[in-house]
Order: C-alpha cells, then structure tokens, then sequence
C-alpha cells in the first residue's frame, strides 16, 4: 500500500503509482436479497400512537355506521360469503381524503406500501373497484353521517350557528372540452354507437379468434357505455338550450357578445362550460359550501351543474335548518348568490341576511345603496338600510376569510378537478370531503 513520505524524495525514488482498481477486485459489501429473514413484528407497532389514522378510526368508533351495513347481505346465522367491514372502507377514505388522494388505484398501492394505510386496512381484501364503488354508492349513509357529526359537535357546544357564510366554487369536471356536440353530431354518434352494439353482439355468435371471451366482452361493455352516455347527453340538451335561450335575450337586451350553439358533453353530460376563476372557460360543476364562522365548520353541502351562484342562498340555509335543527342567527352570502326573493324568505324565518347592496345604475337618479326600490318587500328595504351601517360592514368581513378558508381547505383535500362523473357522485365525494375537514376541526377544537 502506498503511504506519502515524510521528506520529498528525488523523481527518480519517487514509488510508483498504484494501479487502478477493477470493480471485480474491490472488497466491498454487496446487497444479499434471497437471504432469508426472520422478523416479527405486527401492524400495531408500526403506528405511533398519535398517529391521525389512529384519531380517525377512534372518532369512527364513537359513531354510529349501521347504515354502512344496511345492503351487506351475508348475516350471522344465514349463508354467504363475508365482506369487507364498510367501517374499514371509511376510514381508508377518510385518511386518503386527509393526505389529499383522491384516486382508488392510488389508495389500493397505498394500502399495500404505506403503514398508516396498512394499519386502517387490517389485512382485509380491499381491491381499487371496491373503493371506487364504496365511494359514490354511500350517499345517504354519508349524508346521516355528516349531519351526526354536526350534531355531536353542537352538544359539544363546538358549532353555534351564530354566523353561517356560504359560497360557491367552481371545481374542473371530469369531461374535456372536446367532449362536448352539437345535436346533429349527437344523433350520429349514437346511431354510430347503436351500430356498435349490434355488430358486436353478432360477432358474439361467430367470434373473432383473435379476441378471448374477456375481451369480448369488455369491447360490448364499452359500446354500451357510450350509447348511453350519448342517450344522456341528447336527453339533457333541451336543458342546455333553453339555458342558452335566456342568455340569448339577455345578451340582446344589453346588445353585447354573441352566444354559441347549445352543446353537451358525451363524457359527463351534467358537466357544463363556466368561467373559472382564471378567467378561461373549461367544463367544470360549481359546489355550494355553508361554513360556521366560530368553527370553521361545514354545514351544507351541494352540487350544482349552473355556472351562476344566483338563487342559491335560500335552498342551502334551508338544508342547514334541516341538517342541524335550528335556524341561523346571521346568514353571510356574496353578491353573486343574494336575490330579493331569498332575502325576503330568509328575513321571515328570522335570519339575518347579510350581503353587499348593489349601486344605483345611474347617478342622476339621486338614488342611494340604502334607499328602498319601489318595488322592495320591508325586509328587502330593512336589508338595504342594514348593509350602509357600520356594524353590519364588521359582520359582513367575516364571510370572506370563513368561506374563502373553506374553499382552501377544500382544495387542499383534493378538490382540484373531480374523477367521477355526474352530479349525483361528485356530491358524494364532496360530503366525503366535508366529513373529513369536519373531523380535523373536531379533533382541533377539542385539543
């Protein structure tokens, strides 16, 4: 082995270089993987204590989930095969809405990597169409759910409905832009499509011997699929259309812009063309939230398929009512959802509305925010004068950081463009959501 000399020796005593080494010659550790090992060791002991997938399933554990059970056919007593425990089902969901993952094949390679997802699983069978199905098939459980959660937390004297804010928010829907046809296109794609289905159930009788019986039938699945998926976008184009109708008359009353021919979409025919808050267009449903302002707590939740928040005030303080069994004290909307006729309606059910007023059209009218329209209830006008004091300018500063920190949250949790289509299953989802951030308040409140 060479060692550098203590005084500089001539060139000539100088020792040779070392030769260089050769990868084969090196003596070095190299990995042995068919080793085999012994290591015991359980899935309790990979969690710490305070782990939240451990908080999550002590909450689920306090909860009743009989509805969850409610379609399990196989009984104590009777024949059939058990199933996987919906209470699991949940709380896999649950955390993965939590981590922000919003995708069933994600969350079934979670559950077989990752030890939060793991411990939560037990060792179940769990496949990703079985957390697909469990998710959007729950919608009643779900919404019971929500509303317990609620109600407990109200015990607790967590949420007060003091102040309710709401918005809306506009979420990408699972559709592209080039999805959507006019009805001249729609009638030839389905007459295409219907063709599909017979040639291919004719080849059913003499098949090709290329394909397997799985193929097969996987090809008649997905042509039946797009006929009724045309079906459904040919069904809700009169819809659409009479949507447009509207802006048309609208648009020729002001004498601005242009409005294009009625379209719907073959991929999700409830998704509609919005404005998102980029300012481009892209197929999108807009979500409806209502937030306790003390807790920051959910308490409505609704899905929508128009672009517009207008008129939607009413509906959702109802569903608050409804969900929790007592009124709001103060209702917190934006201008965009307020309207006359649900001021009216809400001032009678004693809620104090609370949103901005619009300015007079024209100066010259010597008419001010808070002076009453010829045409105004006494709760409208009582809302006017309300809307110029100082007092309700404070109260009203509380909608923007309650909904908009709903919004937030939202988003974090994985709202950003949706994976499932319809209304009817993106409601489902976003309840999922709702519990999950309402869940996270619990456990913060409490601590």
């Amino acid at each position: 082995m060479h060692t550098e000399s203590l005084f500089e020796l001539p060139e000539s005593e100088a020792p040779p270089p070392a030769p260089a080494t050769r990868p084969e010659q090196a003596r070095v550790y190299r990995p042995v993987r068919n080793q085999v090992e012994w290591a015991p060791r359980d899935l309790d002991s990979q969690l710490p204590l305070d782990h939240p997938a451990r908080a999550i399933w002590a909450m689920l554990e306090g909860l009743a989930l009989a509805a969850f059970y409610a379609g399990i056919k196989a009984t104590l007593g009777h024949a059939g095969h058990p199933t996987t425990d919906p209470q699991v089902l949940l709380a896999l969901w649950l955390y993965a809405t939590a981590e922000g993952v919003g995708s069933a094949r994600e969350l079934d390679r979670l559950c077989e990597e990752h030890d939060a997802y793991r411990w939560l699983r037990g060792g179940v069978p769990i496949n990703y169409h079985m957390l697909s199905d469990f998710r959007v098939a729950h919608q009643e459980a779900l919404d019971g759910l929500l509303t317990q959660i609620l109600g407990s937390m109200m015990v607790e004297g967590l949420v007060t409905l003091r102040h309710v804010a709401q918005d809306g928010m506009r979420v990408r829907a699972s559709a592209g832009a080039s999805s959507f046809r006019r009805k001249q296109t729609l009638e030839k794609c389905l007459a295409e499509a219907r063709e599909q289905v017979e040639r291919l159930a004719q080849e059913r009788e003499h098949p090709d011997p290329g394909v397997n019986r799985r193929q097969q039938r996987a090809r008649e699945r997905a042509a039946r699929e797009r006929c009724a998926r045309v079906k459904q976008a040919l069904k809700h184009l009169p819809e659409i259309e009479a949507t447009k109708e509207r802006q048309r008359r609208v648009q020729a009353k002001d004498k601005k812009g242009k409005v294009t021919e009625a379209r719907a979409s073959t991929t999700d025919a409830e998704a509609r063309v919005m404005k998102m808050p980029d300012g481009g267009f892209r197929p999108a449903l807009n979500v409806e939230l209502a937030t306790d302002v003390d807790s920051k707590v959910i308490v409505g939740v609704d899905v929508i398929n128009v672009g517009s928040d207008g008129g939607q005030a009413l509906p959702m303080a109802e569903e608050v009512i409804a969900r929790t069994g007592r009124s709001p004290e103060a209702y917190l909307t934006d201008g965009g959802l307020v309207k006359r006729e649900d001021i009216t309606a809400l001032e009678q059910k004693a809620i104090t509305v609370y949103a901005p007023t619009t300015s007079p059209r024209t100066e010259t009218s010597g008419r001010t925010k808070a002076m009453a329209r010829p045409d105004d209830t006494p709760e409208v006008a009582t809302w006017r004068a309300r809307m110029e004091t100082p007092e309700a300018k404070v109260i009203y500063k509380e909608r923007g950081a309650t909904a908009e920190l709903a919004n937030a949250r939202a988003r974090a949790l994985g709202v950003q463009q949706f994976t499932v289509r319809g209304v009817t299953k993106v409601l489902s989802v976003m309840l999922m959501v709702a519990i999950t951030h309402n869940l996270q308040r619990w456990i913060a409140l409490v601590a």
